[in-house]
């Protein structure tokens, strides 16, 4: 399948930025402890004030809940994740962010700021302001894409 040109431009850039700028690990600021993609994944799934459901959560990422139940262990055990029953139905396992989960999750971030800077940096006051235009659009097109894709998935559902 041949790209169209912009769409090509597109596929060949993304990476370069990405990759040039990605985090390859997220360390627990306050204690340096070293967390996988996955857990950080699972963390940023989570929240501090409203609980979700280990089963949900499992459902959500696609996999068991025995297999989740293993990887909340260790973040549990970590410290950055909580479990509580749920008070209306016991069976339930519900899942918050303790304080450190906030701290790592903020700490998360797919781009590593230091490189992001270098990046910018490698450009003239003109380009810089052309090429944040130009993500700010393509970010305002991609929600917008993503808004209508929705729209379309609740409409099927509810047709």
């Amino acid at each position: 399948m041949e790209l169209a040109p912009d769409v090509a431009a597109v596929f060949r850039d993304y990476p370069r930025i990405f990759f040039s700028c990605h985090r390859r690990h997220v360390r627990d600021p306050k204690d340096g402890t070293l967390l996988s993609s996955k857990q950080t994944s699972i963390l940023d799934h989570l929240d501090p004030i409203h609980a979700i459901t280990l089963n949900g959560l499992a459902r959500h990422m696609g996999v068991t809940a025995g297999t989740m139940s293993i990887a909340v262990d260790r973040l549990v055990k970590l410290g950055y994740v909580v479990r509580q029953l749920d008070e209306s139905d016991r069976r339930r396992v519900n899942l918050r962010l303790t304080e450190a989960g906030v701290r790592v999750c903020a700490e998360s971030s797919v781009l590593e700021p230091d490189l992001v800077r270098e990046m910018l940096d490698q450009l003239s006051p003109p380009e810089r302001r052309d090429a944040l235009k130009g993500l700010s659009l393509l970010a305002r097109a991609a929600m917008a894409a993503q808004h209508a894709r929705s729209g379309a998935k609740t409409r099927r559902k509810s047709g």
